[in-house]
């Protein structure tokens, strides 16, 4: 008689067919968000990946593998396959050559970031290997936690992480992956309780298994539709929102935290933002998510009609796809003190207007101070942070309170009087820059203009009127305020994978404020003009008869800062459509203002800095309103969250090696004891679990196969067979998860005494 094979595993067809339904709608959702600047194509391979690690984790114990030897293998085939997959992106080629790719990709991204200090990189083949290789090896240990521990709960919370955290990152529709995943893993986890269930009743010779398969399946179909329907149906029905609050309060360290990490993190997809921010390492990404909610609130004098820009934070520091601060120091400054006293960017009144403003937060939260042009004074204690040993602005944060505070500002006036501003006196300004502006706000990467962007710079010294300073500037708002550049908060489409993000902006001409801000910047900086990067806010709306401008979380805007000696830094807004700094006026100027002289080389008279330290100053703040905020916090709360799961699992899993009756049994009386249940002195063995089994009688088989097990093998002496220790095993399992609920039954046992 021949030996029959069985065609299916023993699981059951529609348990293999659930894996991979579970495995690759977490692939199908990371696909769907587009992580990888934004192109829909990269990353497709992910489907492959998941079925990859699926096959492994499959075959693997059905060969007799180990779980080791099965991560190893598969780790191996990772290695070999994944690689080949993610060069493909970039088009066919030698199989060697392939290997090549990936491995030049990933190795320049290192060097970019760890080696040259690079806020980002124009790399992105190693985003897509990272993110294949998470897919692979969490679908590997799905599988093989189905298939070879034959815990299908395991599988769904390893899978299910990965998918609700790319979930909570981003705004991409994905309510239909969820639901695919929700519907696969109740069938996976009905599945597999059908075969637990077949397994015991082969076990213990207790009837036909075969026929409460299609009763436990039927019912379990019956449920997870009724289950599914009636979720999908609450989900758009419903109109409470109970954790729409939950992210007040977060404090800025959080933001600064996320934003120290965003330089490793791929830029693409639809993402809820760490933030459009107020913080170092900014990055530019490919779409400019703001939203209505109310960011603060100003009181100003009613009569001074002036449209004032509020900033937050500037940077000196500028890179292919980000900008940030180089080296800023910090030093606290009391409550009314003079703010930039002995400091580069002090200036003197003549020729400025002296602004009192009072800002009461709304839902930006953040302790940066908001000020136009140079702030003279707060009502609070403030943190100031430049950099330089000159000290220029860098930005300014309340050390105390967290309600509204007030601020003096000097602002520059247009006009043609002394010390005004108007084009004749800016061009009449000197190019001998101080050593440390050229040192801080020309440099600029390699690489940072491309042919494309060679042109635009070529084409606006064609065009200026002369290389003055301010005729330059005056071409590139002229050129970047045609029609010839349109304003897109979307531009994940475009094909700017290995471009910078100005060179990206002079080849398709779609962008948004920090595009154009980073664009001017560039060229600015590349004819030899001092230029700095700021972020802030655009005016708000004005309500004259309450004397109050309301500026909303979508006025969030970038612009940039030109020095000029005797002037100190103007702003200008290159985004056309948005801009909103008037024209200087022509004319001949009377007279220039002046910088404040600059301390002695002593600086005997400036106070001392405390050195770099984001966290003790709030690291910015984050534009976008509290749904900004709220992403921080999700992120942390699923690592918690895994962490809970993995503690659980492996409290449920118990102990991997051997286990005997006396060691079960102790389990049981140590976890109840902990409760206020342990046994008695003259309790006998099979007494206790009944008196335990009253209490929890949900537990009563697995209190009863200890117990037995304990006599049996312990008093009786008797050698408990595989089926036995197996069964103990199982019930040893079960029982320090359900135990746990003893401590709801002391309290009531407590409130009965």
């Amino acid at each position: 008689m021949k030996r029959r094979i069985p065609l299916g595993p023993a699981e059951g067809w529609l348990t293999l067919a659930s894996v991979f339904l579970i495995c690759l709608t977490m692939a199908w959702a990371i696909d769907d968000s587009r992580w990888v600047l934004g192109n829909p194509d990269y990353l497709d391979l992910l489907a492959v990946a998941a079925v990859g690690g699926v096959l492994v984790g499959f075959i693997g114990p059905k060969v007799g593998w180990g779980r080791w030897l099965t991560f190893l293998l598969g780790a191996v085939f990772a290695a070999l396959l994944v690689p080949l997959l993610v060069a493909l992106v970039d088009g066919g080629a030698p199989l060697g050559e392939l290997y090549r790719t990936t491995a030049a990709s990933t190795v320049q991204a290192y060097v970019d970031i760890a080696i040259l200090d690079l806020s980002s990189t124009t790399q992105y083949l190693h985003y897509i290997l990272v993110l294949a290789l998470v897919v692979w090896a969490t679908s590997m240990f799905a599988s093989y936690a189905v298939f070879g521990h034959h815990r299908p709960l395991s599988a769904v919370v390893a899978v299910g992480v990965v998918l609700i955290v790319n979930m909570s990152l981003t705004f991409t529709p994905q309510l239909p992956y969820l639901v695919l995943f929700t519907v696969a893993s109740l069938l996976l986890l009905i599945r597999s309780h059908v075969y637990d269930e077949q397994s015991e009743w082969v076990r213990r010779r207790i009837g036909d298994p075969a026929s409460i398969s299609s009763v436990y399946l039927r019912g379990g179909v019956a449920f997870v539709t009724a289950a599914v329907a009636a979720a999908v149906f609450l989900t758009y029905t419903a109109a409470s929102a109970p954790l729409a609050g939950a992210w007040d309060g977060v404090e800025d360290g959080l933001i600064g935290i996320s934003q120290s990490v965003s330089r490793f993190l791929p830029t693409g997809g639809s993402t809820r933002p760490i933030g459009l921010a107020f913080g170092p390492n900014t990055q530019i990404a490919q779409e400019w998510t703001t939203s209505g909610a109310l960011a603060v609130t100003i009181r100003r004098n009613p009569t001074d009609n002036n449209a004032y820009y509020w900033r937050a934070w500037t940077y000196d520091k500028i890179d292919l796809n980000g900008w940030d601060q180089t080296t800023p120091t910090s030093v606290d400054v009391p409550a009314d003190a003079r703010i930039l006293d002995q400091r580069a960017d002090d200036v003197t009144t003549e020729g400025r207007h002296s602004f009192t403003f009072t800002v009461t937060p709304g839902e930006f939260r953040s302790s940066t101070i908001l000020s136009p042009a140079t702030p003279i004074n707060v009502d609070l204690p403030t943190r100031l942070t430049t950099v330089g040993s000159d000290g220029y602005f860098a930005t300014l944060d309340r050390t105390e309170g967290s309600g509204s505070y007030t601020v003096t500002a000097l602002t520059t006036i247009d006009g043609l009087g002394p010390g005004q501003l108007n084009i004749a006196a800016l061009r009449n300004t000197d190019t001998n820059y101080p050593p440390e502006i050229k040192a801080l706000y020309l440099p600029l990467p390699d690489n940072s203009l491309g042919p494309n962007a060679q042109k635009l710079e070529a084409k606006i010294l064609d065009e200026a009127a002369s290389r003055a300073p301010i005729d330059l500037v005056e071409q590139i708002l002229k050129e970047l305020k045609s029609p010839t550049y349109k304003y897109d908060t979307d531009v994940r489409d475009l094909p700017c994978a290995a471009l910078s993000k100005v060179e990206c902006f002079a080849t398709y001409k779609e962008g948004f404020c920090q595009y154009y801000a980073s664009t001017m910047a560039v060229i600015l900086r590349d004819l030899g003009v001092p230029t700095r990067i700021a972020q802030g806010f655009l005016p708000g709306s004005r309500d004259l008869n309450a004397a109050t401008e309301t500026v909303l979380f979508s006025n969030a805007h970038a612009w940039v800062e030109v020095y000029f000696p005797g002037y100190g830094w103007l702003p200008f807004d290159p985004t056309g459509s948005l801009s909103q700094i008037a024209p200087l006026p022509t004319g001949n100027a009377t007279a220039s203002a002046s910088i404040r002289p600059l301390p002695s080389s002593s600086g005997s008279a400036r106070p001392a800095a405390t050195g770099r330290d984001p966290a003790s100053r709030g690291g910015g703040g984050s534009i976008g309103g509290p749904t900004a905020l709220g992403p921080l916090v999700a992120v942390l709360a699923l690592l918690l969250l895994v962490v809970g799961i993995v503690a659980f699992v492996t409290w449920q899993r118990g102990p991997r090696g051997g286990t005997t009756a006396d060691e079960a049994y102790g389990t049981v009386t140590r976890i109840a004891s902990r409760f206020g249940f342990g046994p008695r002195p003259n309790q006998t063995v099979y007494e206790y679990a009944g008196v335990l089994s009253d209490v929890l009688p949900i537990v009563r088989p697995e209190l009863e196969t200890v117990a037995r097990a304990k006599v049996e093998s312990v008093y009786a002496r008797e050698i408990l067979g595989d089926e036995r220790i197996q069964s103990l095993k199982a019930a040893q399992r079960r029982l320090r998860v359900s135990l746990l609920r003893l401590a709801f039954r002391r309290r009531e046992r407590r409130k009965k005494s």
